[in-house]
């Protein structure tokens, strides 16, 4: 289903829950002494929805930011990656064409393999890990003559550290639990309490009443929403591509 479509019923359904709820409430409920309640249960709304609004921006901040790192992180992977095959261009044969080929495979099961695992919340297995030995392995049994190949064995290794760096954190983004189990309790629980208390105010018209705890409802769901879509950086509506490994494919080959 198309995640705007998705949204969107999300928040039908939660402001149609919530505007029946007060509804009934308004309708059948007490209305002695709810006007009087305005200015006690004001006050405890105002401390409810402020904190509930503190902890969504700090969640969706986080999540953001979290998105932004991956990005940037597998663009980091894929230009370190080049870059030791364009370091060990310089040693000797069978170095050079063997971590360019290594490389190449690399590359290959990043975009053809492993994003496809990740963008299903799935755990990543395959050859990547093999994959990077064996260019380690490579730079490690290459023989150089002159000081200069020396330094670009040293670039070349240097850059491959990098990309295991920036591998290892781009497996942890894809597996980790980036909102957890107390999290989403304290945000769903808090999105109960502040989308009820509206309906112990009192001195508003009923269909006045049902609009305003409706959309209230609907905004808090898209936020949400929202954060249930940014929890893995490779899937959802944040969905970081696989755009770096393409290219760097393209200048491996």
């Amino acid at each position: 289903m198309n995640i705007y479509l998705n949204g969107v019923l999300w928040v039908i359904g939660a402001s149609t829950v919530a505007g029946v709820t007060a509804y009934f409430v308004r309708r059948f409920g007490q209305d002695e002494g709810r006007p009087g309640n305005n200015d006690a249960a004001g006050q405890v709304f105002t401390i409810i929805a402020g904190l509930h609004a503190v902890l969504v921006a700090f969640v969706l901040i986080a999540l953001f930011d979290a998105v932004n790192q991956a990005r940037k992180g597998s663009y980091t992977e894929a230009d370190a990656l080049v870059a030791a095959t364009w370091a060990a261009d310089s040693l000797p044969e069978p170095t050079r064409t063997q971590v360019r080929a290594h490389s190449a495979e690399y590359a290959a099961t990043v975009l053809n393999t492993e994003w496809a695992q990740m963008r299903s919340g799935n755990e990543v297995s395959g050859p990547g890990w093999e994959q990077l030995e064996r260019i380690q392995i490579d730079l490690a049994k290459a023989e150089t003559d002159e000081n200069w190949q020396e330094e670009r064995k040293s670039s070349a290794t240097a850059a491959l550290t990098e990309v295991y760096e920036a591998r290892q954190q781009r497996l942890l983004q894809a597996n980790g639990d980036h909102v957890g189990a107390v999290v989403w309790f304290a945000l769903v629980l808090g999105s109960v309490i502040a989308t009820l208390l509206p309906n112990l105010f009192g001195g508003t018209r009923l269909g006045t009443h049902v609009i305003i705890v409706s959309t209230l409802a609907g905004t808090i769901t898209v936020l949400l929403f929202a954060i249930y879509q940014l929890q893995n950086p490779f899937s959802g509506s944040a969905s970081v591509e696989p755009e770096a490994f393409r290219d760097a494919l393209e200048r491996l080959r």
